[in-house]
């Protein structure tokens, strides 16, 4: 198989798929990776789905890495110590105070690599250059709520193969669409499910 990568970004594709596709308090953080502790892997197949005249076609395969490794940070923990003193008749006096000190907590932290492998085939690519082109735009959803797009075109009879990866998807979902070859104009599938965390 052929391996092809584009990746078109932009305004224009992201509203495009838009419309047609339905540590304790008072701790002082300074973390620091150590040495990767465990890497393991998954991986699934996806698709095929269509767009709704059934003349482009995405299928592919997702696999995802999970890497651990240890940070660390300062965090304030206190402890009770005895405090005394005279009073100016010479009398002691002594009470129990909590007195803060700082100490060195690891942690584990997890990331999750991905990568997507799909290909796109385009059952029509004579006709209207309004619709000559299969599209695949892909929303990915990280893990902190940020959201992006990857689009991805084949205006041609064969099939094209693509990918691309990233770290710490929550969602991966995949609209497959028809278009001219500037970007997707209709016959949308609406949002597939590719990979849910």
């Amino acid at each position: 198989m052929r391996f092809v990568s584009r990746i078109l970004t932009g305004a224009v594709i992201a509203i495009a798929v838009a419309v047609g596709a339905p540590v304790a308090a008072g701790a002082a953080t300074t973390a620091t990776a150590t040495a990767t502790a465990t890497a393991t892997g998954t991986g699934t197949g996806w698709g095929a789905y269509h767009s709704s005249d059934h003349r482009a076609e995405a299928s592919g395969h997702v696999s995802v890495t999970k890497k651990s490794y240890k940070v660390w940070h300062w965090e304030t923990f206190y402890k009770k110590v005895l405090v005394c003193w005279k009073d100016k008749h010479g009398n002691k006096h002594c009470v129990w105070k909590k007195k803060p000190f700082k100490k060195k907590v690891w942690t584990w932290k997890h990331d999750y690599f991905y990568s997507v492998d799909s290909t796109l085939t385009n059952h029509k690519w004579w006709g209207k250059q309004k619709y000559v082109c299969a599209w695949e735009t892909f929303k990915v959803v990280n893990f902190d709520g940020s959201t992006y797009f990857k689009s991805f075109k084949n205006c041609g009879k064969h099939d094209a193969d693509y990918s691309f990866g990233g770290k710490n998807a929550k969602h991966i979902y995949v609209d497959v669409s028809r278009g001219a070859h500037g970007g997707p104009s209709g016959f949308h599938s609406g949002w597939q499910d590719v990979y849910h965390a």
